[in-house]
């Protein structure tokens, strides 16, 4: 059994959950953009003081750090990430986000937590809360970190950069967690690469322009675009070896203005996702490549612009602490409720943390699905259906998922804080 169980620090769960709810709902309903998480910090910041932890806000822009030091032993770093995403909410729910704000590029934009770091947050103060009020329970030091800008890859690297390894102490391992589309209760976990690297890219294709009428006076960039979309499709089919796994995502394809107008130039975004290097590297590459040789073919007047989105770095298990959270939380939840998953393409910048840090990291799913309507979507074989992160309509049941985030935080962090 991996040292002393937290049952003393979980009494006080039940009571404590009204108050997290309301939290939760709270940050759901007043959604913020990557690196403006202002009320959101606050309202974590807030949290962590009336604890007794010692609070530094501003890490990173809007990152927060809460330190609590209950005597000699291990330091351990728990995660929870704030920022919403530019998604109108449909899930109808009552506490729904109506927000519209000013994006980065300047456009009002509708703001969602379509991703649940809504409820990262709330599952964090919970966890903090939990400790602060139990400490005959655990020793050592426990540090909170309420990350910005994973949306954008921004997040981690800031808080990295403004000196959080300067101003705090190295933790013996970093933990964190994401709610997704499983059964609620339930957690996943792996050992080794658990999420995907993701590179984002924009390619800006030069064409020129002419009347509708006249094509012959043009060199189409929306033909050449489009030629490049079908191409780009052949990486993966073609290039990349059936037993290795690549992704590549045209999310956005923009030219022109008008019918009768052919235009000048041609936006293409996209985005790709791998676990092995040097499949990146090969894919990248080869994308390089494709775009280039359709501008020549195209005849265009000068090459294609090849810009830099955002990079997410793969996340990576570390094997001991791995075996150590996964022990603890068999010992903690119900049988057959942690489970062993295969590696995701989405992407995470959790990653930074205990990889700059030289830090033992693990990183584990849990459930926001009503387990009733997950279940039933099995049985139908419809579980595609359900909303996924980043849908609209995406919004995890708040419980058990509140309390299961919360106690999942607490039984990986005793495995360490063990008095």
């Amino acid at each position: 059994m991996p040292g002393k169980q937290p049952t003393e620090i979980l009494l006080n769960l039940d009571a404590l959950l009204p108050q997290l709810e309301a939290v939760y709902k709270d940050v759901h309903a007043h959604p913020e953009l990557s690196m403006q998480e202002k009320r959101t910090a606050e309202i974590a910041a807030s949290h962590l003081k009336a604890n007794g932890f010692e609070v530094t806000a501003g890490i990173g822009k809007t990152g927060v750090v809460g330190i609590l030091r209950n005597g000699d032993g291990p330091t351990v770093m728990l995660r929870a990430d704030m920022d919403a995403l530019p998604i109108k909410e449909a899930t109808g729910l009552s506490y729904a986000s109506t927000v519209t704000t000013t994006g980065l590029d300047g456009k009002a934009a509708p703001v969602a937590h379509s991703c649940g770091h809504d409820m990262h947050v709330a599952c964090l103060i919970g966890a903090a809360s939990l400790f602060a009020k139990s400490r005959d329970s655990w020793q050592g030091t426990l540090m909170a970190v309420f990350q910005p800008g994973e949306e954008t890859a921004q997040g981690a690297q800031a808080m990295i950069d403004d000196g959080l390894f300067k101003q705090f102490p190295k933790p013996d391992v970093v933990l964190g967690q994401h709610v997704m589309s499983l059964p609620s209760g339930h957690l996943d976990w792996r050992k080794g690469v658990v999420t995907s690297s993701a590179d984002s890219l924009q390619i800006r294709m030069f064409g020129r322009g002419a009347h509708g009428s006249m094509p012959e006076a043009s060199i189409d960039p929306v033909v050449m675009a489009a030629s490049t979309v079908i191409r780009l499709q052949t990486i993966v089919s073609r290039e990349v070896a059936p037993t290795d796994s690549a992704v590549v995502t045209i999310g956005a394809l923009q030219a022109g203005t008008k019918e009768n107008v052919i235009p000048d130039e041609a936006i293409i975004k996209l985005n790709v996702r791998t676990f092995d290097e040097g499949v990146r590297k090969h894919v990248l590459a080869a994308i390089e490549r494709i775009v280039n040789a359709e501008a020549v073919a195209s005849g265009a007047p000068k090459p294609p612009e090849i810009t830099s989105l955002d990079r997410y770095s793969s996340v990576t298990n570390d094997s001991d602490a791995t075996e150590k959270v996964v022990e603890a939380f068999r010992h903690n939840f119900p049988d057959g409720s942690v489970e062993q998953t295969k590696p995701t393409m989405a992407s995470e910048d959790f990653g930074c943390f205990g990889a700059e840090w030289h830090a033992p990291a693990v990183y584990w799913f849990f459930g926001g699905d009503d387990p009733v309507v997950y279940a039933k979507a099995k049985r139908d074989g419809t579980i595609s259906s359900l909303p996924t992160n980043h849908n609209p309509r995406f919004a995890p049941v708040i419980h058990p998922t509140l309390e299961t985030g919360v106690k999942a935080l607490v039984v990986a962090a005793n495995a360490w804080l063990t008095s």
